[in-house]
């Protein structure tokens, strides 16, 4: 029979284990999730509304998807309900970092229930770049839900081809 001691290290062994299992797993799963920050001044939502923001902050998913061909490195970024003004993009050394805020949307109907509430807040985003590239001639554009990042490669980060000569 186990005595006292030997349990209670068992238990701390396991808790180890389990504690060292989250932390790979935020490791890992932290370039995929982004954090939102509700809004700061909560006045403006006083009431129901302001219970809706608290209740949706927290982490959420924004899907991004990121293409490195022989040119450039194209960044494509699901976020839908907003406005191109609502982004703030900036290169900071090898990676791109995307914030914005999505605002508060608020429909109601009263008689046989229709509530639709979409709360969210301040969101940053960043990806860590496959290569060295040039953010002064980066593009950027947003339709129909998708952030879309042209950044094109340095000149020594590009591939170059070369032909095989039948010579």
């Amino acid at each position: 029979m186990a005595t006292f001691q030997q349990l209670r290290e068992g238990v701390a062994s396991a808790w180890d284990t389990i504690a060292e299992g989250w932390r790979h797993l935020y490791r890992r799963a932290s370039g995929a999730i982004t954090r939102f920050i509700p809004h700061k001044n909560r006045s403006e939502n006083a009431g129901q509304d302001g219970e809706i923001t608290v209740r949706s902050s927290g982490w959420g998913i924004l899907p991004a998807e990121v293409f490195d061909d022989d040119d450039q490195v194209v960044v494509r970024l699901e976020s839908p309900g907003m406005e191109k003004e609502d982004f703030d993009i900036e290169v900071l050394e090898d990676t791109l970092i995307i914030r914005g805020e999505k605002r508060l949307s608020r429909e109601r109907t009263e008689g046989r229930y229709h509530i639709l509430e979409c709360a969210y807040g301040s969101f940053e985003r960043a990806i860590p770049l496959p290569a060295e590239v040039e953010p002064e001639q980066a593009t950027a554009r947003y339709r129909n839900g998708v952030l879309r990042i042209e950044l094109p490669k340095t000149a020594t980060q590009r591939r170059h081809r070369i032909q095989v000569s039948t010579r």
